[in-house]
């Protein structure tokens, strides 16, 4: 289990530099999507015989269909209600985004090498893959033009901060996880009635266009 753990994570690393060089908002929400499934492994694998299975299951149940299907569904929708299809110009370009993604990841994997678990018990790269991650969704929210890509950095971000949850699963009780997801559903679902909005008003989805905004 512990080598699957390992290359699972690792996975989920590569996934956010995927992410990162895309430019394509389609393919970035099916990778974001995948990754998604990929974490609702991640209680599954780390679970031990002290954790209720019931908790477990739920837990992998709840982010496969949040992560996985519901909210990279409702971006697909959205975005073809605003008819895009690409980032076009972002502030910082694909390629020096992806070397920033890599020098966080490489910055992560150094930091927490030489920290202690919270819980020793836990693989060890869940931390640097935790911050990674959220350090990959910052980057796609301070770097894109696109209100899209701009919330799926929100997604990828609270991937980052499910990943940092799992290690502490056994003292987090159901509903409090649960809560996590909702919110973060919740938070999908303004952001889309907000693009829907701003499309709208303006034909198009570059937050740019905001600062044309008057009383």
């Amino acid at each position: 289990m512990v080598i699957w753990t390992g290359f699972l994570l690792v996975l989920v690393v590569l996934l956010d530099l995927v992410v990162l060089a895309s430019s394509r908002l389609p393919g970035a929400i099916r990778t974001v999507a995948f990754q998604g499934a990929l974490l609702a492994l991640l209680p599954v694998v780390l679970a031990t015989g002290g954790d209720q299975p019931g908790h477990v299951v739920a837990l992998a149940l709840g982010a496969l269909v949040v992560k996985g299907v519901a909210i990279p569904g409702m971006m697909l929708w959205a975005m073809r209600e605003a008819a895009i299809r690409r980032e076009q110009e972002p502030i910082v370009g694909f390629v020096p985004s992806m070397v920033l993604g890599m020098v966080g990841v490489v910055a992560a994997f150094t930091l927490c090498g030489a920290l202690p678990l919270p819980i020793p018990e836990r693989h060890a790269l869940l931390v640097p893959t935790s911050l990674s991650t959220v350090w990959t969704g910052l980057l796609l929210v301070i770097t894109r033009r696109k209100a899209v890509a701009q919330v799926l950095g929100f997604l990828v971000v609270e991937n980052g901060v499910f990943v940092f949850g799992v290690l502490l699963t056994g003292f987090m009780p159901v509903m409090v996880e649960a809560g996590v997801l909702l919110d973060l559903l919740a938070v999908i679902f303004v952001m889309g009635i907000v693009m829907f909005h701003i499309n709208r008003e303006f034909s198009s989805l570059d937050t740019r266009r905001l600062s044309s905004l008057r009383d």
